[in-house]
């Protein structure tokens, strides 16, 4: 089995300790297989040199619209509502053809993996089985660890407090055709609407088909002026629905003991930063959820917004988080003396945290023996990283950026290496990922 050495990295592994310590990892297939000081390669080894260069876990985004890569910024200037009607019910969003969705996921999960993240959850839409087809292709073809999160359709019979639609049973073929092992890159969840955008027994139905489909079930939910008015959080608890395979995204606009129910639940948090501030869907519920020591996690969210890395919503969530801090402390005439949410928590956010919300925890998160590989080597000689200081935590949250990730490991295997994705005609790729955006565009024009 090839093995693969990475020499004198400063390693940052995310298990309790986050001061760099220089170290070796061993990498024999897919697997860590040893990290230490100075460890002797064998005959035919690869050695990877990482003199000077945090290794780290790779990031893990657990909520992000992967499809949306092919109308990327046409949502810079747009609220959450108008991002709803532009996007679902029947109107852009369903402009995508299969081979449109290939092209959108390949493209999407290229862009995740250049800047650092080794693992997504894509929240999909879909409008036919062959668009779900595609769209696992599409992130098969990229290399990428991904959650697969089957979605319905962006209809409006859909997409509606009231609707009566169940989430469609094409989820049943696609766990047996994509996802009888668990030992691949891709696994699989559901992208259901919950019960701010689908009927109260729709909701309770979605949540029991992903689990007799072993899958986690992902929602958006609490946010925006809905949050406050239904209660959703308090419901599901009283039916006895919260648990640790549920992931809830956003959560900005709930009463302050229903974050405790989550905590205390399992259940996960997806928070992400510059969407939810920026669209109105409240204020990241970051700080809420961490002080009762829940299960915190970070997603880039909709790509036609914003771009696709961690290090801006790693930094978006820390800053907007000790800003609310900071403010409540000044309005009782106090000054700050320490900020309580630090970098290496949102850190832990987006690597450990996310792993643990996607059930991959025994994989990834961590460098640690007999986990899988999927970890990022970050250059830290440019002007914005130099020097480290003995602070790699602090370096990359609050100062790294895409273009430091040098190097970068999914399941042992590089896929980004000097700075370069190891990735056949990018120029080619380009090339269709613009002809199948204008034609997005044409299609909609036309239907208009």
């Amino acid at each position: 089995m090839k093995q693969q050495l990475i020499k004198n990295g400063l390693v940052l592994d995310m298990k309790g300790n986050h001061k760099p310590q220089a170290k070796d990892i061993l990498i024999e297939g897919k697997w860590i297989r040893d990290i230490r000081p100075n460890i002797e390669p064998e005959v035919d080894t690869e050695i990877i040199d990482a003199e000077g260069k945090i290794v780290m876990p790779g990031f893990v985004d657990t909520h992000r619209h992967v499809w949306e890569s092919l109308l990327r910024h046409i949502g810079t200037d747009w609220t959450l509502l108008t991002y709803l009607d532009n996007l679902y019910y029947g109107n852009l969003g369903s402009m995508l053809t299969p081979e449109d969705s290939y092209i959108a996921n390949l493209w999407g999960a290229l862009e995740a993996i250049d800047a650092g993240v080794t693992t997504v959850l894509d929240w999909s839409m879909l409008e036919t089985p062959e668009h779900a087809d595609a769209s696992i292709k599409g992130l098969q073809a990229a290399g990428i660890r991904a959650v697969f999160a089957h979605g319905t359709p962006g209809y409006e019979t859909y997409w509606s407090r009231d609707s009566e639609v169940r989430h469609p049973k094409d989820a049943k073929r696609v766990k047996k055709e994509y996802f009888q092992s668990d030992d691949q890159l891709l696994t699989m969840a559901l992208a259901i609407r919950g019960p701010e955008f689908s009927s109260w027994e729709v909701t309770l139905d979605d949540i029991q088909l992903a689990r007799e489909l072993d899958a986690i079930a992902s929602m958006h939910i609490g946010f925006g002026t809905w949050g406050p008015h239904d209660r959703s959080i308090t419901r599901m608890r009283e039916a006895g629905l919260l648990d640790s395979d549920l992931n809830l995204v956003h959560v900005n606009r709930i009463q302050p003991h229903e974050y405790e129910y989550i905590a205390e639940s399992g259940a996960s948090l997806s928070v992400t930063p510059e969407v939810e501030m920026m669209m109105g869907h409240g204020y990241p519920a970051t700080g809420y959820l961490h002080k009762h020591r829940g299960l915190v996690t970070l997603g880039v969210d909709v790509v036609v917004a914003t771009a696709g890395d961690m290090f801006a919503q790693m930094k978006f969530a820390l800053q907007a988080e000790r800003a609310w801090q900071n403010e409540q402390r000044l309005d009782r005439g106090e000054m700050p003396e320490q900020l309580k949410m630090t970098t290496n928590d949102v850190l832990t956010f987006a690597t450990l945290n996310g792993a643990k919300a996607l059930k991959l925890d025994d994989k990834i998160g961590t460098l640690d023996v007999g986990k899988e590989a999927d970890l990022l080597l970050i250059n830290p000689s440019s002007f914005n990283l130099f020097p480290l200081n003995h602070e790699p935590v602090g370096a990359v949250v609050q100062s790294a950026r895409p273009e430091n990730v040098d190097s970068v490991f999914i399941a042992g295997r590089p896929v980004k290496r000097h700075g370069k994705l190891l990735f056949d005609d990018l120029d080619g790729l380009r090339n269709k990922v613009l002809a199948a955006s204008e034609a997005v565009f044409h299609r909609q024009a036309a239907k208009n």
